[in-house]
């Protein structure tokens, strides 16, 4: 996967997901996002992020292929790690992150864009947590930024998509545009945030963060991942993982076959 970054002189800092065909994370890619997003701390010229893609969607999740063919339990210690910082990242870096999200988004991407600050989404766009189906158990606790918990239950349990209509009515995505309008209106948020004062708005964040009871996140986050980790001692999680890469269990994508075929994970 490739990440961009630009810079812009009014203070956004832009990062560009692309990795065709489906934009999934590898754990390289996990780990260089958060890093990226950590590394604004140090950088008083930055006063906002945006985040967004390339390509026919935002993120197809992670990487399965990967997950399974490293040695003993690296996959799945990795791409677990790998979504946790990722995630995480978002949520405690020093200036607001804006997501700007169309197409599709799902598994860790919904993660990464719940820990987001403000998100701005395409009419249409389709959300996924497909934990169940790939035999893990964290992502609530960041899903719950989105979701009321009865609701957040059903998508978990189901993997069934919900819409980015059904997220704005919750007041989870904060501006619903067209798909060719979402940087757009994305890049206007982070430039009015950009232009209030930095020391003002970085305070105001770590203040917000300590209200939502963001400060415990890693620890409830952990406790979710333990699950995942027995599943995966069982060897459970391996085969639903392998169900998905051998065609057994389709993708979320039906309407790209290619998608499927390139073995992708939707996790």
């Amino acid at each position: 996967m490739t990440i961009t970054a630009h810079h812009h002189p009014d203070g956004v800092l832009e990062f560009v997901i692309e990795h065709p065909p489906v934009n999934a994370f590898c754990i390289a890619d996990l780990h260089d996002l958060a890093d990226r997003l950590a590394g604004v701390e140090s950088r008083p010229d930055v006063c906002a992020v945006l985040l967004r893609a390339e390509g026919k969607g935002f993120c197809g999740g992670g990487d399965v292929k990967e997950v399974q063919a490293l040695s003993g339990h690296d996959g799945i210690l990795g791409q677990a790690g790998g979504s946790q910082e990722a995630s995480l990242a978002a949520a405690e870096c020093a200036v607001p992150v804006i997501a700007a999200v169309h197409g599709y988004c799902i598994g860790v991407g919904v993660l990464i864009v719940a820990m987001c600050d403000i998100i701005v989404a395409a009419h249409g766009t389709r959300f996924v947590l497909a934990e169940v189906d790939n035999g893990a158990t964290s992502g609530g606790v960041q899903a719950s930024a989105l979701l009321p918990e009865k609701r957040l239950r059903a998508a978990m349990l189901t993997a069934e998509p919900f819409s980015a209509e059904e997220l704005q009515a919750h007041g989870s995505v904060y501006r619903l545009v067209d798909e060719s309008s979402v940087r757009e209106e994305a890049m206007g948020l982070a430039k009015t945030i950009a232009n209030k004062s930095p020391i003002v708005v970085r305070r105001l964040k770590q203040a917000l963060n300590g209200s939502a009871g963001l400060a415990e996140i890693r620890t409830r986050y952990r406790a979710e991942l333990s699950y995942t980790y027995e599943l995966n001692l069982l060897g459970e999680a391996a085969e639903r993982r392998g169900d998905f890469l051998s065609g057994q269990r389709a993708g979320y994508l039906s309407d790209t076959e290619s998608d499927a075929a390139e073995g992708e994970s939707w996790s």
